[in-house]
């Protein structure tokens, strides 16, 4: 994967755009759903994501992977829209089948999981589903949300044992 540069021409930046656009659209779709819980929602936030991206294509320096880069963009507008005013009063309950489709289907199989993932707090989901969905690792999870790598793996921590708890008794296909 080679890192973004600012473009020279318009010409270049418009080509690079749709680049990008075409390599993350989905897994930033994805990851709005998952956070937002609504599929208009995610729709909104991955479109504004998107918007974001190509107004600050020129800004863009290098520190960090283009897919870190994105998903700090995705994750700041979800959050944004979580914590508007009016958001918080729309029935937001996800069911698995409302998800949508993924890349790899038989690795995320688990209809449970995934709602137990869906109820996590929204700090601990978040971090979830970039490390184990967006497969990210610790250091461009700490990029992207701007956190430390040891409030990361903190988190981490918390959330895979709420949802041991959550699960408890019940067999999980690994």
């Amino acid at each position: 994967m080679s890192n973004v540069t600012g473009p020279g021409t318009a010409q270049d930046r418009n080509r690079l755009f749709e680049q990008l656009v075409d390599r993350y659209q989905e897994p930033v779709l994805r990851m709005c759903y998952y956070c937002l819980c609504d599929k208009t929602q995610a729709e909104d936030a991955a479109q504004e994501t998107f918007l974001k991206l190509y107004r600050t294509l020129d800004n863009y320096r290098g520190d960090c992977s283009e897919k870190t880069w994105i998903m700090k963009i995705a994750t700041r507008v979800c959050y944004d829209m979580n914590h508007s005013g009016w958001f918080r009063f729309m029935n937001r309950h996800v069911t698995p089948e409302m998800l949508p489709a993924e890349e790899e289907p038989e690795k995320r199989n688990d209809a449970e999981l995934a709602e137990a993932v869906m109820k996590l707090p929204y700090k601990l989901r978040e971090v979830i589903l970039l490390y184990y969905y967006q497969g990210m690792n610790v250091n461009e999870i700490a990029d992207a949300l701007n956190l430390s790598h040891s409030s990361v793996s903190g988190r981490l921590k918390r959330g895979r044992e709420k949802l041991k708890k959550m699960l408890e008794g019940r067999e999980l296909d690994e």
